[in-house]
């Protein structure tokens, strides 16, 4: 039996051609691409949301010093967090819990102040 040399195999044949290997790779890397835009995009919302606590929790206990005692403390800082928090970036102020109270003597630390994300 002759072999005919004019046609070769059809696998040889897609070896040989590289027309499609652009879209070849670009179907198995584009994947991977998107995933770390989007852990990107998830990290910096993050990011951003726990900053804009951090910056909550200090303005509030700012805020709260201007109080004579711990009624008058709670009240400015729930009030500051019901007309400020407004502005900031993936918090909602309906989630946010504050607790400012005093410190003790035997405690030694400054004033207290917490305010804790409700999930």
């Amino acid at each position: 039996m002759l072999k005919n040399r004019n046609f070769p195999a059809p696998w040889f044949r897609f070896r040989a051609d590289a027309a499609g290997t652009s879209a070849v790779e670009f179907a198995m890397l584009a994947p991977i691409f998107m995933l770390l835009l989007l852990a990107m995009v998830a990290y910096g919302i993050y990011f951003g949301a726990s900053h804009s606590v951090q910056q909550i929790a200090a303005d509030a206990a700012r805020t709260a010093i201007a109080g004579l005692n711990q009624t008058e403390r709670q009240a400015l800082v729930t009030d500051f967090i019901s007309h400020d928090v407004a502005g900031y970036a993936f918090v909602d102020p309906n989630k946010l819990t504050v607790d400012a109270k005093d410190s003790t003597a035997s405690d030694r630390s400054p004033p207290g102040f917490r305010l804790t994300p409700v999930p």
